[in-house]
């Protein structure tokens, strides 16, 4: 057995958007399942977003610290952000969050994971990718606004967020998902291993 995710789709008879916000929209589909059964299942639609693991040269990851609403926590994060524009290349989307939220840039970039944060209940993708030798960014600073206005910024030893993730002290998917990620690479393979920073992603196609 090959154990790896594989694309299927089952018939669904009927579909319907009782929502649609500004970025996303609920969607309620009535599939055949297995057994014959039709069943109603509802989901958000997301766009997509990327997420950015930027390491620097001591091996610190830069992490912001940003208040969300609908856990009522203020959570280290790593940059990340929606994917804008359907079709977007997601490298550049990547580039242009780390810009925004940390006004750093990054020379050497790798994939290095893709996830589906919540399957049972929304169809968003993340691409999270591995950014490495960091720098300031050019030109004036992103004009912030709303929670980022609060937000803190900082850098820290990649084996404290490794063990803040397993003591339950940090909670963020991408930041769990990244940190983990990254130490496992290191452990391994090495970042040689990752995919380079525009592999084809079949959850969000894109143009080179």
């Amino acid at each position: 057995m090959v154990i790896q995710d594989t694309p299927e789709e089952w018939q669904v008879t009927a579909t319907e958007t009782p929502f649609t916000g500004n970025k996303t929209s609920v969607r309620t589909d009535d599939v055949v399942m297995p057994d014959g059964a039709v069943v109603r299942r509802d989901y958000q639609v997301h766009p997509g977003s990327v997420a950015v693991l930027a390491l620097d040269d001591a091996g610190r990851v830069l992490v912001l610290r940003q208040y969300r609403h609908p856990v009522r926590h203020k959570l280290w994060e790593i940059p990340a952000g929606l994917l804008d524009v359907p079709g977007e290349n997601p490298l550049h989307a990547a580039q242009r969050e780390l810009y925004e939220e940390a006004y750093a840039k990054a020379e050497d970039w790798r994939v290095l994971t893709d996830v589906y944060t919540t399957p049972g209940g929304c169809d968003e993708a993340v691409r999270i990718f591995l950014a490495r030798n960091l720098s300031e960014a050019d030109g004036e600073r992103f004009a912030v606004s709303e929670e980022e206005a609060d937000m803190e910024l900082a850098r820290v030893e990649l084996q404290e967020l490794v063990r803040g993730v397993l003591a339950g002290e940090l909670h963020n998917n991408c930041l769990v998902v990244g940190v983990l990620a990254l130490a496992a690479v290191l452990a391994g393979d090495g970042i040689d291993s990752l995919r380079q920073a525009e592999a084809p992603w079949p959850a969000r196609p894109f143009e080179v």
